[in-house]
């Protein structure tokens, strides 16, 4: 049984909600109600109040020779009880703590068709794992995976047997909030929302090891910060979350909250960034997603979409999206213990009539298992 299980925590997530608690209320932890007035660099840092927090880095980079690379690095932090909660120890432990880590990360070889990926779990205590936050430096971190901010860099490292990350990124656009400042709804219910930004567009540079040794690269990244307490909305099976950047300068979030029917829940929105980093909110009446083509994973027989089309009426924008390789699937048994499809994607497409094209990351999660059944 993984320890997210035998706490109670079912929700998982990369791009949207980590944890999903059972039960929903506030139970003295903070709540997401209103616009969440972010100041950087202290909200690249850790909300501890609040019970789930991640910070997800996704990205698209080839070699000088033209072999392509997709990443992800994602690291979540759940606090286990409730602030006020916690009884005082009987003799003071430095293992004590209310904060778990944990890290997913994973490198698709798309020359090869190999999908590398490793998971990572500590508690936030004797320096196993924790947001560090120094003179508007923020360290996020679990053993040898981190992720550093300062000013508009950032920079990733993680490594495992199979495969290894080095990378500086470098934000191309400022911070976009999503949603109303940032406060950004996930249900019909009072308080079912986060605080989410992202970071849209990153230059990246640095070393990718997929067979031993390092090879330069270069490319786009992407970065999406989110925290929030309450649980995903009954009846809501699973979510399919795009990143996209456009050859025309633009970038494009959208997340589809799926129901029992495979419908799309009103919630469900989105964002358009301009080139120049304007930003306009998307909502679920904006656009239309419809799944074009289908791939079922040999390892877990779950059967994901695999390819989509996506219109946005109001920006003139007709969208193919498609996996850059049909097996990106994560199976995370250690920490989260959820199967879901994580991966890099191409897309063609148009806006008016400018052909543009791009490349992005796609989330997909409860086809393996809808995230309202029993635990």
């Amino acid at each position: 049984m993984s320890l997210c299980r035998a706490l109670g925590i079912a929700w998982m997530g990369a791009a949207l909600f980590a944890f999903i608690s059972p039960a929903f209320g506030s139970g003295g932890y903070a709540t997401v109600d209103g616009p969440c007035h972010f100041s950087f660099p202290r909200d690249h840092g850790a909300h501890f109040g609040h019970r789930t927090e991640w910070w997800y880095y996704t990205g698209n980079v080839r070699t000088e020779q033209g072999r392509r690379y997709g990443f992800q690095l994602t690291f979540f932090r759940t606090r286990i009880l409730a602030p006020g909660a916690e009884d005082p120890p009987p003799e003071p432990s430095a293992w004590r703590t209310s904060q778990i880590y944990l890290a997913h990360a994973a490198v698709s070889d798309l020359e090869e068709e190999r999908h590398l990926q490793a998971e990572r779990i500590a508690r936030g205590a004797v320096g196993l794992a924790g947001v560090q936050t120094d003179d508007g430096r923020v360290r996020v971190m679990l053993n040898d995976w981190s992720a550093r901010i300062e000013g508009d860099t950032h920079r990733l490292k993680a490594s495992d047997a199979a495969f290894s990350l080095d990378l500086v990124l470098t934000a191309q656009k400022p911070v976009v909030a999503h949603g109303d400042q940032g406060y950004s709804v996930k249900g019909a219910g009072p308080g079912r929302a986060s605080c989410y930004y992202s970071v849209t567009r990153l230059a990246a540079a640095g070393r990718i090891g997929t067979s031993g040794a390092l090879v330069p690269v270069n490319g786009t990244a992407w970065m999406d910060h989110e925290y929030s307490t309450s649980p995903l909305e009954p009846g809501l099976t699973g979510w399919d979350w795009f990143s996209i950047q456009l050859s025309d300068g633009s970038d494009l979030m959208l997340y589809r909250l799926r129901d029992a029917q495979n419908g799309t829940h009103s919630a469900s929105s989105g964002t358009w960034v301009g080139p120049q980093g304007t930003a306009r909110h998307l909502g679920s009446e904006d656009f239309r997603i419809t799944e074009t083509d289908s791939w079922t994973s040999p390892a877990s027989g779950a059967a994901y979409p695999a390819g989509w089309n996506i219109q946005i009426p109001s920006l003139e924008m007709s969208l193919t999206v498609s996996p850059a390789m049909a097996d990106q699937e994560m199976k995370t048994p250690e920490t989260t213990n959820v199967v879901y499809w994580e991966g890099s994607v191409v897309v063609e497409g148009s806006r008016g009539d400018v052909r543009i094209r791009g490349v992005g990351y796609t989330e997909l999660t409860g086809y393996a298992a809808p995230f309202d059944a029993p635990m």
